[in-house]
């Protein structure tokens, strides 16, 4: 199984589905077309994932891939953005 490719390139594709999961997670609702929508649910679902597991190194990890590293700053805005999003 393959991925959607929308259009740009590896780089460009990887920048715009960070950005729409930081978006989706600080505002909680998003405006997009179905395609990225379905694709940014994949990096979404890893970051609930590490939001849940709450430790150090899955905070690291979660910086890695969120634009805005201050929403993760506190442990319990971590927990609540992460936790509660599902």
């Amino acid at each position: 199984m393959g991925y959607r490719k929308l259009g740009r390139t590896s780089d460009q594709r990887k920048a715009m589905l960070r950005d729409l999961a930081t978006s989706l997670i600080i505002s909680e609702r998003i405006e997009t077309t179905e395609a990225r929508a379905k694709e940014v649910r994949s990096v979404v679902e890893k970051l609930i994932t590490l939001g849940k597991k709450g430790d150090l190194a899955s905070r690291r990890n979660a910086a890695k891939t969120l634009r805005n590293v201050e929403i993760l700053n506190e442990d319990e805005t971590t927990q609540t953005a992460l936790q509660n999003y599902w």
